[in-house]
């Protein structure tokens, strides 16, 4: 049994804190919004005031925050987790933040004795919940094997490199999902204005090269005008840009994941960002003559 704090307790940190529960861990919760902690008293997690009180006593710490500037707020910041860990905790990163900010953040831990992971994941809510999630770990292997245990309760971790590379890896999957996102709703689009049935296109393909997990679960929730939040547009637009600071950082052109980038951002603009990654769609069905 590990003690595992977790701070942050949004649509992705619920699920994954119920599963390391339903395992046997005990766990501590800290939100900046404590409501979101709270809901998961029930399930037998406990709740902190603070992110320093919330690590005091913890094996593992695990972020699910939103953005860098999320973590190292609440690390370094007004949180200062970071001033209750105790050396030889292991701290891992969960959530999408730039890669030069997880290399920063695991050496400002590793000087104070503190392991550190960027372990950045891709499943959405339902991979979160089935405990299916893809789990890109970046950090030294002795990091890796310590969180082996907490990680596979949660999904099939990987280790991909050292620090920052868990993050280049999730910035690689926000790449290939943001473009196949607007693909398919592209395509579907298509199919729509020449007088087929989107539904039953999406079913041809199926098993066809054209085959994916986004036109099995994204382009269902096109077919059915179904853009409730999983994982937000927003989230989406905020990792598509990170990609491109960092491509430009290495200096790679990146032409296909900038016009997507637009895409998402002209999305956000008309009102969208709350919908789910899926509601590029309608950005793109707006654009359309009527």
């Amino acid at each position: 049994m590990t003690h595992i704090a977790l701070l942050g307790c949004g649509l992705m940190g619920q699920p994954m804190a119920r599963r390391l529960l339903a395992a046997g861990h005990t766990l501590t919760a800290w939100n900046r919004t404590a409501s979101k902690a709270q809901a998961l008293v029930a399930d037998g997690a406990r709740v902190a005031a603070s992110p320093a009180q919330a690590v005091a006593e913890a094996d593992v710490v695990i972020t699910m925050l939103q953005d860098g500037q999320a973590v190292h707020e609440v690390l370094f910041g007004d949180g200062a987790a970071a001033s209750g860990l105790r050396a030889g905790t292991l701290f891992i990163d969960m959530g999408s933040i730039l890669p030069e900010q997880a290399r920063e953040t695991a050496q400002r831990l590793h000087a104070q004795g503190v392991m550190a992971l960027d372990a950045p994941v891709s499943g959405g809510t339902l991979g979160a919940e089935a405990g299916t999630l893809a789990i890109m770990a970046g950090g030294e292997a002795q990091a890796f094997e310590a969180a082996l245990g907490v990680l596979q309760v949660l999904g099939r971790p990987v280790h991909v490199g050292p620090s920052g590379s868990g993050q280049l890896a999730k910035l690689a999957n926000q790449v290939i999902v943001g473009i196949t996102i607007g693909a398919v709703a592209e395509a579907l689009l298509l199919v729509e204005r020449g007088g087929a049935d989107p539904a039953k296109v999406r079913e041809a393909l199926r098993g066809g090269f054209a085959e994916s997990r986004i036109l099995e679960v994204h382009g269902q929730r096109m077919v059915e005008g179904d853009f409730a939040k999983r994982g937000s547009l927003a989230i989406q637009l905020k990792d598509l840009r990170n990609a491109l600071h960092t491509a430009a950082q290495m200096q790679l052109d990146a032409p296909v994941t900038a016009a997507l980038t637009a895409l998402y951002a002209d999305a956000a603009a008309h009102g969208m960002g709350e919908l789910d990654q899926s509601g590029l769609y309608c950005e793109l069905k707006r654009r359309q003559p009527t």
